[in-house]
């Protein structure tokens, strides 16, 4: 089917004002975040989409994805565009987008039942702002909270920087609405719990657009007290100490919505005001007054336990302060393409994991060792380090963070500094036992470690796609990996 065809007989099933062909706009589709450096300088190595469409009922996505379908078109389902992992990257040429961002109604804020229901291109930022109104919030506060969208935080598994107390999206998640590649519109009712066979919503759940497209989305609210939070902060002597007061106040039951420990390079990144050139541990506990109230002793508490690694401790207006200016909005998107552009730099990549407690500081010790004895670029890291910033019960995550001056070709960029980087990071946490992806998802530059990550249990996942995407149109590339089309980033 030629280009041309393809794009003409979309106007059959969507207004032509639904529908975008500009060149600027199909270029900026071809990629996100994790080619942003690449992508700024004009040298993106992959396809442009046809078109970009965007519907306005779960009615048209049906329409959209059934002639997808029945025509082999790849589809990319998009919503907020804050992707890093190369979940939205085009690598067919017969490609549309699916952008859900005109359907953004708020449906419902019910209060008395505590949920609230969207259009999944509602954004976060919008339906918090409304929320608070009224005296309520999502709890969930990803950086990206300003543009993200409810769809596609729930297609990514999305987590936030208060999951300690709320939880992450699977915590929040009620129900939901999702349309599947032959026709297929499946409402997922509004329920506090049930037993009625698997949990269903975690089909969609995660997905990352390669099962389905999320239409409607159901959340959790809270009550909203911000005069209640308090702040702590603690400079300390190494990232040892700091797992260890996050794991004893985990264990004895408390939940700070906050609990962070950052290494010394990443403290310099955040806290370069006051870090001392020490990491440095923060919480925050929020809340019923009695609950903050307990919380902040059990804090005290285990601060005290583990007083030998104790540095000094922080004036708390100084946490709170970062906190409140902790977000990027799309003018700092936009700051960060412009130094691309103009000056060859840009603001790091991370990779995310999570582990055991036993594990989590063996992955980091074992990473932070290799990349500075294997990494042949390691002169040219302007920082490198990383921080826990979502505990459990059983154990944490682990955000590496690394940045570095760009001695190469923008194409180059990724191959030659951030892949060798990533794939260290991944190999120490499947070797250790932990997660390859905490919660950006697996996109297609982690796919190539889908099976390690699934072992025996990847069955599940791989029936799941040949059950709802038989003729594999739902984003090709994504989570399921392609060994001959990923092969390129493998080092060696």
């Amino acid at each position: 089917m030629k280009t041309n065809q393809t794009v003409e007989e979309l106007k059959d099933l969507l207004p032509e004002n639904q529908i975008v062909t500009d060149d600027e706009a199909l270029y900026d589709a071809s990629a996100d975040r994790y080619k942003k450096y690449p992508k700024s300088k004009n040298v993106l190595d992959v396809p442009k989409p046809l078109a970009i469409v965007y519907p306005h009922s779960p009615q048209e996505v049906k329409s959209l994805l059934m002639y997808c379908n029945e025509h082999l078109i790849n589809v990319i389902p998009r919503s907020g565009k804050t992707g890093t992992e190369g979940g939205l990257e085009n690598w067919k040429q017969k490609t549309i987008v699916i952008d859900g961002s005109k359907m953004n109604e708020i449906i419902d804020i019910d209060t008395y039942n505590m949920q609230a229901t969207v259009q999944s291109g509602v954004k976060l930022q919008t339906l918090e702002d409304e929320l608070r109104k009224v005296g309520y919030t999502t709890g969930h506060s990803p950086q990206s909270k300003p543009v993200a969208q409810l769809g596609g935080l729930v297609a990514t598994r999305s987590i936030g920087q208060f999951s300690t107390l709320y939880g992450a999206m699977e915590d929040m998640l009620v129900g939901l609405e999702c349309v599947f590649p032959e026709g297929n519109i499946s409402k997922i009712k509004n329920v506090p719990r049930r037993s009625g066979g698997p949990d269903i919503r975690h089909i969609a759940l995660g997905n990352e657009g390669a099962l389905c497209y999320i239409t409607e989305v159901t959340v959790k609210i809270f009550k909203y007290t911000p005069e209640n939070n308090e702040f702590h902060g603690y400079l300390i002597e190494d990232m040892e100490t700091g797992i260890s007061i996050l794991r004893e106040v985990m264990v004895n039951g408390y939940r700070p919505s906050v609990a962070r420990c950052y290494s010394e390079e990443d403290a310099r990144n955040h806290f370069g005001h006051f870090y001392e050139g020490k990491c440095v541990l923060i919480f925050m506990a929020e809340g019923a007054k009695g609950i903050v109230k307990a919380t902040s002793e059990a804090i005290d508490e285990a601060v005290e336990k583990f007083q030998s690694g104790i540095v000094k401790q922080v004036d708390s207006s100084l946490i709170e302060d970062w906190f409140n200016n902790l977000n990027w909005d799309q003018s700092k998107i936009d700051a960060e393409i412009e130094e691309m552009v103009k000056h060859d730099k840009h603001d790091g990549f991370t990779t995310e994991i999570s582990a055991d407690w036993e594990n989590v500081i063996k992955i980091y010790n074992n990473v932070m060792a290799r990349v500075k004895s294997e990494f042949d670029r390691v002169e040219d890291l302007t920082m490198l380090g990383g921080h826990s910033s979502h505990s459990y019960l059983n154990g944490t995550n682990m955000y590496f963070v690394y940045n570095y001056e760009i001695n190469c070709a923008p194409e180059d960029e990724l191959l030659v500094y951030h892949h060798p980087i990533h794939q260290i990071i991944i190999e120490e946490t499947l070797k250790q036992g932990g997660s390859m992806c905490h919660h950006h998802g697996i996109g297609k530059y982690r796919s190539e470690w889908t099976k390690e990550e699934h072992g025996s249990a990847y069955y599940m996942l791989e029936k799941l796609k040949e059950a709802f995407d038989p003729n594999g149109i739902m984003n090709h590339g994504t989570i399921f990996p392609q060994p001959n089309e990923v092969k390129k980033y493998i080092r060696g």
